[in-house]
């Protein structure tokens, strides 16, 4: 793992940019975003939001809904 993408460790400029399209590309292929959490250590939270920057439309949670 690089230093870059160490738990913890700040991501921004080009490398927050190359790492949100590979997060886009993954999660557009089907990756769930707790995946894409656990392959890169990084939270659910930080992908989440970085997918929302890449402007990734974000799937829904699936399973039964309620009824009213």
């Amino acid at each position: 793992m690089s230093d870059e993408l160490r738990k913890g460790a700040r991501v921004s400029g080009a490398g927050r940019a190359e790492l949100a399209a590979d997060l886009k590309r993954r999660y557009d292929e089907g990756e769930s975003i707790r995946g894409l959490a656990a392959a890169t250590g990084r939270s659910y939270g930080f992908v989440h939001r970085l997918l929302g920057e890449a402007g990734v439309e974000l799937r829904g949670r699936g399973g039964a809904t309620r009824k009213a």
